[in-house]
């Protein structure tokens, strides 16, 4: 009995890490050399590529160039920008009816 249960709140978490793994998608814009100091390097957001976050990434001054994953190491400049998401869009998220 102590097995199976072991077994399956290993599953319920591995399961749970994955759904918000897949909520909270980052991804990285690459910023030109013209770009401003605080995004020298990159530019993070959160969600999809969409012209909402490239405008934010813009207006926090990054020129961006392409996306890529983002770095782990301390010697990239990465400025963030959050995109808030309306509720319905979470929702429509989390059921994947979207």
């Amino acid at each position: 009995m102590k097995k199976v249960l072991y077994s399956l709140s290993i599953i319920f978490f591995l399961g749970f890490v994955g759904f918000t793994q897949s909520l909270s998608a980052d991804g990285c814009y690459l910023c030109s050399v013209n770009s401003s100091d605080a995004c020298r390097d990159y530019c993070r957001f959160s969600g999809s590529d969409s012209f909402d976050t490239r405008k934010r990434c813009e207006n926090k001054g990054c020129k961006i160039t392409g996306t890529a994953a983002c770095p782990t190491a301390s010697n990239y400049k990465v400025c963030s920008v959050r995109v808030d998401s309306k509720p319905e869009d979470l929702l429509a998220r989390m059921t994947g009816t979207r």
